[in-house]
């Protein structure tokens, strides 16, 4: 077989076994597949389900030799990567095979500027240095749609949005030409739009380098858009591979008929319109004001909110959308007093705004917050109790021990996690049990009014459908009003009576959910709904399949 018929990669009966302590875990098992040259082929799956596990074995970056292969082959040009010494693999990683990871924030150095970043691999890997150093970086940055590139040479991570990040981190990947390309997640977490259009930079660099691609995602939406070639995987194995169109049109498994149909369906109840106005805000406004000079003078202000007008009833869910950066989490954090703001704040017919913390002290237990991430939202240090009971230590002080066991039991049970698991820590839990007991933590204090702050964008697609359901069932039953931030315009639609569209701290556009969806007004919210739902925008204005 001539070389250019030849699979790029082929990787065989691959296994790999975690031992700690004298328990050994097996994490992937008997795993095969191919990638042919410039073709992409895409491992899907739950959490758990040994996805990014294979793929660092392709390159060795496990932690051995806690990591071990009983069996397998991964090879590579006619060599077996799994029998490199740190030596040859250093000659094969960042040059021929690189990987660009889900979160860029965690995997970009915070203390160094892009240009000394992309400017490392290069001095590496190919000896330049200083003018062609930065020539070939300001090359790279231009590439992947970094625009006025020059000026953004001197920013470290925390300065660039998370899809200027991501693409710092596609540059440096693609510094020194690789034939292969490892995504493991690469836009999990960013906007729907800007998802998009990273989607779109792969496929167009894909074509130019003519190299393969191995995404992994639990998103079988962008599966569906870019894979020549899908294995499924679960409890690490392949459960089914094939061609994409072939698997999305006709799945033979079980499991991969469940995550084609595990996305967010239905829609909410419809809310009672004469229901009690839990929280309303008029004219909101949050301005951060930029220092600068030696005596910090004030030249101008980051408008984060700007004469935001809501209001929340009790049973209805406002689903607040927009791209990073447009003012949802700053709306919420102000709602709740956790931010300084001006204009009015109104609970349950009370002015908030103005409120001293101490006087906020109180309302605390009726106003609570999800976080978007179960697994820094949750402290490691404490059991499942401590965390739960927390804030009845605090609001409520005159409940007795067992008394708090109870709340704390009937708060989880609640949420379909077991009582008799209180007593186990975060990390014993996976991502979406996270959610719930990170829910319990909020539902336990029985509030009135839950600011949900994507709550689901750092879970499967199965899990979140849960996730849905479950907030749904704790609204019917408690009556609550929910503030739900969200970029993800499909999980928005499953749980949203009305919407609210932010961009640049302003509202765009407000209105009933179906209206939103099946007519938005404005040029912003179609772009979102096109990105989201892959809809085209008709001549008349509205979004159609």
């Amino acid at each position: 077989m001539s070389e250019q018929h030849q699979p790029l990669l082929s990787v065989t009966d691959l296994a790999v076994d975690f031992r700690q302590g004298g328990q050994v875990s097996h994490a992937v098992k008997g795993v095969s597949f191919e990638v042919k040259r410039g073709e992409t082929l895409a491992l899907v799956g739950e959490s758990g389900s040994g996805k990014s596990v294979t793929a660092l074995s392709i390159l060795k970056l496990l932690p051995y030799p806690a990591a071990s292969h009983p069996s397998g082959k991964v090879m590579f040009k006619g060599e077996d990567l799994l029998d490199n010494d740190e030596r040859d693999l250093l000659r094969v990683r960042g040059n021929d095979i690189t990987m660009i990871f889900q979160e860029p924030m965690t995997s970009l150095n915070p203390l160094h500027t892009v240009e000394r970043q992309i400017g490392e691999i290069l001095d590496v890997h190919q000896g330049l240095r200083e003018g062609a150093a930065r020539a070939r970086t300001l090359e790279l940055l231009d590439k992947v749609g970094i625009r006025d590139a020059e000026s953004r040479l001197g920013a470290y991570p925390h300065q660039l949005s998370g899809g200027q990040r991501q693409r710092v981190m596609i540059a440096m990947a693609l510094a020194n030409n690789p034939e292969l390309l490892i995504a493991d997640e690469p836009t999990t977490a960013l906007d729907v739009t800007v998802q998009a259009q990273i989607l779109e930079l792969l496929a167009q660099l894909q074509k130019e380098f003519g190299m393969a691609i191995i995404l992994i995602t639990h998103d079988l939406g962008v599966v569906r858009h870019v894979a020549d070639h899908v294995c499924v995987m679960k409890h690490g194995e392949i459960v089914e591979q094939g061609p994409a169109e072939t698997l999305f049109a006709k799945p033979q498994h079980e499991y991969t008929k469940m995550l084609l149909a595990a996305e967010p369906k239905g829609r909410p109840p419809k809310a009672d319109l004469k229901a009690p106005v839990v929280v309303q805000t008029d004219n909101l406004k949050v301005w951060f004001p930029i220092k600068r000079g030696f005596f910090r003078k004030t030249v101008g202000h980051v408008k984060a909110c700007n004469d935001v007008s809501i209001s929340v009833r009790a049973g209805q869910t406002l689903g607040v959308v927009g791209e990073s950066g447009s003012g949802k989490t700053t709306l919420g954090l102000a709602i709740l007093r956790l931010i300084s703001s001006q204009g009015r704040i109104v609970y349950m017919g009370n002015r908030l705004d103005g409120n001293s913390e101490k006087q906020m002290r109180p309302l605390r237990r009726e106003m609570q917050v999800v976080f978007q991430d179960p697994y820094g939202s949750l402290s490691p240090r404490l059991s499942i109790r401590q965390i739960v009971e927390e804030g009845l230590l605090i609001q409520q002080p005159e409940l007795t021990y067992d008394q708090r066991t109870e709340r704390v039991a009937r708060a989880l049970e609640e949420v379909a996690v077991p009582a008799d698991a209180m007593d186990r820590y975060p990390h014993e839990f996976s991502g979406g049990q996270r959610q719930r007991i990170a829910i319990a933590r909020a539902m336990v204090l029985e509030p009135k009014f839950v600011m949900l702050d994507e709550p689901t964008s750092a879970l499967d697609m199965s899990v979140q459908a849960q996730i849905v359901e479950l907030l749904r069932k704790l609204q019917k039953t408690h009556d609550l009003a929910y503030l739900f931030i969200s970029h993800d315009l499909k999980v928005v639609r499953a749980l949203a009576n009305d919407v609210v569209v932010m961009r640049n701290g302003v509202v765009v556009e407000q209105g009933p959910a179906d209206e939103i969806f099946e007519n938005p007004k404005t040029d912003y919210t179609k772009a979102l709904l096109a990105a989201a739902f892959d809809l085209k925008v008709t001549a008349g204005g509205a979004v159609s399949q």
